[in-house]
């Protein structure tokens, strides 16, 4: 019996792939492919040669049975278009026939365009609550954020392009301004992260036109208690210095954030600016 690995592959930059993916993409009787084009790139690179086919959204049910025929026989290898496959992508219901089956079913880790953001963001990551695609519809989205709105852990959801400005306005709404980084393109030529507030980003984006897929970071519900150490004020400050904003709209936005006083703050900002 074979086994199903799930097998992480590049987000962007096809040299970020790890050597035992390469070999088990290699070694493994099939490979079960979101996108067949986008990983027929990944193994012409690597010189891979084995059999593939196409495993998406609108064929992953009526291809369970083969999958698993193939498994009989051999190890299987999923990947998604880019990425760790199951995350956003098929690959939950095939994880589970492959399981009840009998078939092992091991994970080859890589990257990841939540965690890569989160990590990147300079937000908290000790707690994080991962929501993939924010709702579509205005009605929905809201609600999903009302439901949160007070959860501490730093919140990641994945947006296109075209609803970017949209999702910023109900995050405004609903969760208030918060400290905040969108990442779009990692690992790409034209890789891109904004560092700032909700508020800040808004602005941002307003000027300069949304490209690409994003992965956004908000940082979690401040609880009344709560004060910022120096630490996390001397982050958010140089985060919101990468938005351009004027000194005093930058102070304002942190006091009301970390529960300084802006006569507290603003010290902080000179001299993070005079280092």
């Amino acid at each position: 019996m074979g086994t199903l690995y799930l097998v992480a592959t590049p987000i962007g930059n096809l040299e970020d792939i790890t050597l035992r993916a390469i070999r088990v993409l290699k070694e493994a009787n099939l490979i079960a492919a979101e996108d067949t084009r986008q990983t027929h790139k990944l193994l012409e690179r690597y010189a891979i040669q084995t059999r593939m086919v196409s495993y998406h959204e609108h064929n992953k049910i009526g291809r369970l049975d083969d999958v698993l025929e193939a498994l009989s026989s051999g190890d299987v290898a999923l990947v998604s278009d880019a990425g760790t496959p199951g995350l956003n992508d098929p690959g939950y219901e095939l994880v589970r026939a492959a399981l009840h089956a009998g078939f092992a079913v091991s994970p080859i880790p890589g990257p990841s365009a939540p965690v890569s953001a989160l990590v990147a963001s300079g937000l908290p990551t000790d707690a994080f609550l991962y929501l993939g695609y924010l709702p579509r519809k205005a009605a929905e989205r809201r609600a999903l954020l009302k439901g949160i709105q007070g959860h501490a852990y730093t919140l990641i959801f994945l947006e296109t392009p075209h609803r970017l400005l949209e999702a910023l306005d109900d995050l405004l709404a609903e969760l208030g301004d918060r400290p905040f980084a969108a990442a779009r393109e990692l690992t790409k030529i034209h890789e891109e992260i904004y560092r700032g507030t909700l508020a800040s980003a808004k602005a941002h984006f307003e000027a300069v036109e949304p490209r690409g897929e994003f992965t956004l970071v908000v940082g979690g519900a401040q609880r009344e208690s709560e004060t910022w150490d120096a630490e996390r004020v001397e982050r958010a400050l140089l985060a919101e210095l990468e938005g351009g904003d004027a000194p005093g709209q930058i102070v304002e936005r942190v006091a009301g954030l970390s529960g300084w006083r802006k006569k507290d703050v603003y010290p902080r900002l000179v001299d993070i600016k005079n280092r």
